[in-house]
């Protein structure tokens, strides 16, 4: 018996084997399976949106006006109904407890949209900053490109300075016309001899 006991366990655990199988690593190509959770879970944004719609509710005109109807209604309740039907005597502490217990939600659900919105804030003036770094960058370009055209154009003879290039021009032929009688062009001085230009003078 002993020796048949002996070769299956060699069987079952080959020599040079180890007795307990190694753990499996995770595989990366997979997802994690889902933990479970003790505590229920929610989408932030949600919650969050949800509590901006209650801090906008708090902050109108229209909630002061239910919760006045209602605190009236309350306390003429509790002193005009039938001492069977009152379910708050009269100081009102049932009135307290769920007046407290009111103002200690509302106050941080009104910090938790203050947040919200102070984040949002956040990321309007960082793009408002991106887009007016570009608009400086654009504006800058532009008066570089319009400072480069303002110098070649000193260079370029414009309408003004050809006029009056030709004003003095025609002045100049004008004043030899009334000297010599008669208009000399720059062609026809170019064709006559230096002797006759020296007489014509």
């Amino acid at each position: 018996m002993a020796p048949e006991r002996d070769t299956a366990t060699r069987e079952r655990n080959p020599v040079g084997a180890t007795a307990a199988p190694r753990p499996r690593a995770p595989r990366l190509d997979q997802p994690r399976p889902p933990r479970r959770r003790i505590l229920p879970e929610w989408d932030p944004e949600a919650f969050g949106r949800l509590s901006e719609r209650i801090a906008r509710f708090l902050g109108t005109g229209r909630f002061i006006v239910w919760m006045t109807v209602v605190i009236i209604l309350w306390v003429l309740w509790n002193i005009a109904a039938p001492a069977g039907l009152r379910f708050d005597q009269y100081p009102f502490i049932f009135l307290t407890l769920m007046l407290s217990l009111q103002a200690s939600y509302a106050a941080p659900l009104i910090l938790l949209a203050q947040n919200r919105q102070d984040d949002r804030d956040r990321v309007n003036l960082e793009q408002d900053r991106k887009q007016n770094e570009r608009s400086i960058a654009d504006t800058e370009y532009l008066t570089r490109e319009v400072a480069a055209l303002r110098t070649g154009l000193g260079e370029v003879a414009t309408r003004d300075w050809i006029r009056s290039e030709l004003q003095d021009l025609m002045k100049e032929l004008e004043e030899r016309r009334r000297h010599d009688g008669h208009v000399v062009f720059p062609a026809e001085r170019a064709e006559r001899s230096p002797g006759r230009d020296a007489d014509d003078r």
